[in-house]
């Protein structure tokens, strides 16, 4: 059944009644009370039976492992031997099918070493519900006499905490109520080191709303915010899912929790007597608002699937309201719990009635941890530059552990290693090659490769990574390389011919006396800066300024057809001098129009490609795909429009590097977004791009009195929508600051 939910989650009743008598309770206290007409206990047929439905589920869907919940009421008042039954079952049910990851759902109340003994012999994970200290507790978890639960409560969590158990302790559950201290509430549960805390709002639809006793629409997120603040200060004494549900996807994550975010839900309800049934919660919103009229007898898990209750719940941001689609912090808060959007007039196309609370408490935890979580790479080049490094040693690492067998490649990696460990000059040689743009651009069309990728093609280039490296630390290694149709690239440092064209071979390389000797069989040459030899052809280089780096103008590297339009071929020298003089007055024009600007397009700048054809409108510099550092620049361009390459490139550039190691945005292209730029709405990268680029043009067009029609304008608009997108994260939020402070300075 193509297109439907895996259920790789399972609530099974064990037992419908409870020995507490919790005025919150959504099974008992809201509107839903079907749990009357139920079965106390499972049947052992309900429970044979449910097990092979979930094993037939996890083979239809090649599930890797399922969760199974034994839930209530209280799940312990079924006694041991109904919960050994449960888990025998399951446990032969799923062997060699899934994984069963066993958990109970419990207050704690029966809890003793006769269920724990039954758990640890199952691996079955232990949950208990507590509310904190013992006025928070007691508040709501009270026997039905009223005498109080806390003293039985903290001995079976003493008990799960004992030697013998502790494995077994899965973490404790808390209902948010604002009538409690806060500080008390989280201090008292992390004194008793659960290994997770989950704080949950109480079950509420617009038409029985939660209480508020300050009337503050805001009142559960200040709550919250307070749990927070202490939890920050104990320095996250232990993990609690709703706060680290808001990290990640403040990141650009995943939501870690049913109750927030836009993540489909994956979980079905067996009741006692083997119905079928939708997510809990869905109890307090109306009778029968959890029902799909399945049961376990009659009925596969695939046809809960297809339920349009289910299915309705699978859409992500299609499934929420619209008011929740264009507010700014949907891929946190996902509009809330599904229950809580409830309203008798037009069902759950609602936002959450803890609307206010939600967006609250995602603006406040954003705002106490932007500093922290904004990644560093945004505003420090060295940390920028440091991960792109890492980022091709893994690529580079990707792929060897696909070629490690392929002829050629092995020694060639062995003498790259070699080159790295000889000392610091064979350390700044290696990293020199494997820095150089174009190495990512190979390492990249090697591991797309259709299938495996292109080994002795691979291997060629490997070879000539680690000769270049070994020449250029000056290393006396041996250093053998392989050429085809006559010629070799050496990466960074030029193109050796070796032989006729057509032909193939291998040649060793070494450091010799003022440049570098090849042997190929018996014929040996001198070749480098100083030899002189026809058949070796160096990089060229040119530099900013006096104060710069030199940059190469890398004409040689079969790699550098990874832009937009071709590269040219080889420069005469003759036409390397012009190029150099474009580009000499192009630098000029660029620090004195826009000197703030020009220093950050120079940093990190290393290699420009000369392409093919003149300027077209609107198509500057290029930033094609490849590592840091290189820029693809119109061979025939003027002047100006060769300064607007540079810029323009740059811009580019640092921002597709960026985006490789920081997470901007997230759900990239689920919304789109009016563009000043362009005649059709936009996904948020193409409109963070074309922002990030036109700061740079606005600014060089003021300063050579060129100005576009909507200039800053444009761009105003452009920020004041990003601003309120959904997609970005911290990072890409500060990234728009940015932006605008960018645009204050050249208005300035």
């Amino acid at each position: 059944m193509t297109g439907l939910i895996a259920f790789r989650e399972i609530v099974l009743k064990v037992h419908s009644r409870c020995d507490l008598a919790c005025d919150h309770c959504y099974v008992y206290e809201h509107a839903d009370q079907s749990w009357r007409a139920r079965p106390k206990v499972i049947s052992p047929e309900v429970v044979a039976t449910t097990a092979s439905r979930l094993a037939e589920h996890a083979r239809d869907h090649a599930l890797p492992s399922v969760t199974v919940i034994l839930h209530g009421g209280e799940p312990l008042l079924a006694g041991p031997a109904r919960l050994r039954l449960v888990c025998e079952e399951f446990t032969r049910a799923l062997a060699g099918t899934a994984e069963l990851d066993l958990r109970i759902h419990t207050n704690g109340l029966q809890l003793s070493t006769r269920y724990l003994d039954l758990f640890d012999e199952f691996g079955v994970r232990v949950g208990i519900s507590l509310d904190g200290d013992r006025a928070a507790n007691d508040r709501h978890r009270r026997f039905a006499d009223g005498r109080t639960s806390h003293p039985l409560v903290l001995a079976a969590v003493a008990l799960l905490r004992s030697a013998p158990y502790r494995h077994l302790y899965q973490g404790l559950l808390c209902t948010v109520d604002v009538a409690n201290d806060p500080v008390a509430v989280l201090d008292a549960l992390v004194e008793l080191e659960p290994p997770r805390v989950d704080f949950l709002l109480p079950h509420a639809t617009w038409e029985t709303p939660p209480a508020r006793p300050d009337d503050a629409p805001d009142a559960y997120a200040r709550w919250l915010l307070r749990i927070f603040d202490q939890w920050e200060r104990l320095e996250r004494p232990v993990p609690v899912r709703l706060f680290d549900s808001l990290l990640s996807t403040l990141r650009g994550g995943p939501s870690l929790t049913e109750s927030l975010g836009l993540a489909p839900t994956d979980l079905v309800v067996v009741e006692t007597d083997g119905t079928l049934e939708q997510v809990d919660s869905l109890k307090s919103a109306f009778e029968g608002a959890a029902a799909t009229g399945f049961n376990v007898f009659d009925h596969a898990f695939d046809q809960v699937a297809a339920h349009p209750g289910v299915r309705a719940r699978q859409l992500g941001l299609a499934g929420v309201s619209d008011a929740c689609r264009r507010c700014p912090v949907v891929r946190s808060c996902g509009g809330g719990l599904y229950t809580h959007r409830y309203r008798d007039a037009n069902g759950f196309d609602n936002p959450s009635v803890y609307c206010t609370d939600l967006r609250e408490l995602v603006d406040g935890v954003e705002g106490r941890t932007a500093a922290a979580t904004t990644a560093p790479q945004l505003t420090d080049p060295d940390r920028l530059a440091g991960s792109q490094q890492e980022l091709t040693r893994v690529l580079l690492a990707r792929l060897h552990a696909d070629l490690a067998a392929e002829p050629g490649w092995a020694r060639a990696w062995e003498l790259l290693g070699a080159a790295e460990r000889a000392g610091e000059a064979g350390a700044r040689a290696s990293d020199a090659v494997l820095d150089h743009p174009f190495t990512r651009t190979w390492i990249l069309a090697a591991l797309d490769g259709a299938g495996a990728p292109d080994g002795p093609e691979a291997a060629r280039r490997l070879t000539a990574l680690a000769a270049a490296a070994v020449l250029r630390g000056g290393l006396d290694l041996p250093a053998e390389v392989a050429f085809r149709d006559g010629e070799v690239y050496l990466p960074t440092l030029g193109l050796l011919r070796l032989g006729e064209p057509g032909t193939e071979g291998r040649a060793v390389l070494r450091v010799a006396d003022e440049g570098y000797l090849a042997r190929d069989g018996r014929t040996e040459h001198r070749f480098g800066p100083a030899a002189g030899d026809a058949r070796w052809q160096p990089v060229r280089t040119w530099s900013p300024g006096p104060d710069e780096a030199p940059v190469a103008l890398e004409d040689l590297d079969p790699y550098r057809n990874c832009f937009a339009r071709p590269p040219r071929l080889r420069l005469g020298a003759g036409e390397t001098e012009e190029w150099r003089g474009r580009l000499d007055g192009a630098w000029a024009l660029l620090r004195s129009a826009v000197p703030e600007f020009a220093r950050s397009a120079a940093g990190g700048l290393t290699t420009l490609t000369p392409l093919a054809g003149g300027p077209r409108a609107g198509d500057w510099g290029e930033a094609g795909r490849h590592g840091p550092g290189a820029l693809g620049v119109p061979y025939a361009a003027g002047v100006p429009e060769t300064a607007l390459a540079l810029l323009t490139g740059r811009r580019r550039a640092r921002l597709r590097e960026l985006t490789e190691v920081a997470d901007l945005y997230a759900l990239d292209g689920q919304w789109e977004h009016p563009s000043p730029w362009r005649s059709r709405p936009v996904p948020v990268s193409r409109l963070l791009a074309d922002v990030h680029e036109r700061v740079a043009v606005e600014a060089y067009r003021r300063a050579t009195k060129s100005p576009e029609p909507g200039g800053s304008g444009h761009i105003h608009q452009a920020l004041d929508r990003l601003a309120g997108a959904a997609e970005l994260t911290v990072t890409g939020k500060r990234l728009v600051e940015e932006l605008r402070w960018e645009l204050k300075a050249v208005h300035a």
